[in-house]
């Protein structure tokens, strides 16, 4: 007998759900930049919930601002949910400032815990952790919490939660989130009931950008129906360049 993933029910009633990963931050360009240098640690002053936005990736949410401006009034966000953290929640203020909607922070849209790992390239954490690194090799990416910190399906857990509330809170409604990599990943496992292949499949081989969107909408049956996914076509035309991380050990 076959089991299948568990899937997001059809009584998920948003009308549309749009993923926002936050625009380019001073932690992303910093993780470039240690690992192009070979470094074990990142040159970053904050902690993660502190980081800010760079400001390549100020312009990006300008960019997506401007275009959700000129969208009809039957497409742009009626409610907006972000991450506390500070690159999600500059990049949700910059591109509802022209929209006088209020953002909502909510703690469970929050990047993924790497505890121990906090601060660390792939070579940081081999040379510091060997054992955790041996031990994350065994159990794979999926499953393997580091110390003090969290897996992608603790990451689920929470954005299961977020969607209940989305279908007793905003039935009908068009919802706009942002927040980031790992959570957006979570967000696919849990409303396309993926399993933990094609998951990291989708990891792997379709990077997701800074200030991308994946877009579901609800289809004649009342499930979420994936639209789109890590769409910036909104950059391609503007002034704003595209950025995308390379593949991380551990990272969002």
């Amino acid at each position: 007998m076959s089991i299948e993933p568990s899937r997001e029910p059809a009584s998920t009633h948003v009308e549309e759900l749009v993923l926002v990963r936050h625009g380019e931050s001073v932690g992303n360009v910093a993780d470039a930049e240690a690992r192009r240098r070979g470094l074990g640690r990142l040159e970053l002053e904050t902690r993660d919930p502190d980081t800010p936005l760079s400001e390549q990736g100020r312009q990006q949410a300008d960019v997506l601002g401007r275009t959700i401006a000129g969208l009809g009034p039957n497409e742009q966000p009626e409610v907006v949910l972000s991450s506390p953290y500070a690159r999600a929640a500059e990049t949700a203020h910059v591109v509802t400032q022209r929209l006088e909607l209020g953002v909502t922070l909510d703690e469970r849209l929050r990047e993924r815990d790497l505890g121990v790992f906090d601060g660390l390239t792939g070579a940081g954490i081999r040379e510091a952790y060997p054992e955790e690194a041996e031990r994350r090799a065994r159990l794979g990416k999926f499953y393997y919490r580091p110390p003090g910190g969290e897996s992608w399906t603790d990451v689920a857990l929470r954005v299961r939660h977020v969607l209940v509330d989305l279908a007793s809170m905003h039935a009908g409604r068009r919802v706009w989130v942002f927040t980031h990599q790992a959570v957006i990943m979570s967000f696919r496992l849990v409303v396309e009931g993926l399993d933990e292949k094609r998951l990291l499949e989708l990891d792997r081989d379709e990077p997701l950008g800074n200030c991308s969107l994946t877009r579901y909408r609800r289809d004649a049956g009342g499930a979420l129906e994936l639209v789109s996914f890590a769409d910036t076509s909104h950059l391609a035309a503007s002034e704003a360049d595209e950025t995308h991380e390379s593949a991380r050990p551990e990272a969002g």
